[in-house]
């Protein structure tokens, strides 16, 4: 399981899902757009070394997600929307073995141009918010895709 943080705008948040990753035995993370990379201390004071446990690489988005199709994965994006599966349903689960999950910017979510390069979009299921700060939601997609996969 890959995950691509795109045009993450706040260094702990990176931190943050630098360490989710390590949590949970993320394969990968790539850092795209906007997205600050180590070594930075904000990123450090958040990530508790994960950024030393978890393989990362920058890149742009676009040839990130070209090659990762190219070695056969299904790229889904962590967004809101119409045609949205929810993230604990096996709907979007199937069909790959490998996937890469895109993570979008805390404000705006996923850029356009971004969403149509995606195979489709999962969501978590919200009772009173709209949404999750995207470290959190990083940490909740990431269990949710282990419990889903097996």
């Amino acid at each position: 399981m890959i995950v691509i943080a795109h045009n993450i705008r706040s260094l702990h948040n990176v931190g943050s899902i630098l360490r989710n990753a390590a949590a949970f035995g993320i394969e990968k993370v790539f850092l795209t757009g906007i997205t600050g990379t180590p070594p930075r201390k904000e990123i450090a004071k958040v990530s508790l070394g994960a950024e030393d446990l978890v393989s990362w690489e920058a890149g742009e988005i676009g040839p990130v997600i070209d090659g990762l199709r190219v070695e056969g994965y299904a790229i889904w994006g962590l967004e809101t929307g119409e045609g949205a599966v929810e993230i604990g349903s096996r709907e979007w689960a199937v069909g790959s073995s490998r996937i890469a999950l895109v993570l979008g910017s805390e404000v705006e979510g996923i850029d356009a141009e971004t969403l149509r390069m995606l195979d489709g979009i999962v969501e978590i299921p919200m009772m009173k918010k709209r949404s999750l700060n995207v470290s959190v939601a990083s940490g909740v997609a990431m269990y949710s895709m282990l419990v889903v996969r097996s």
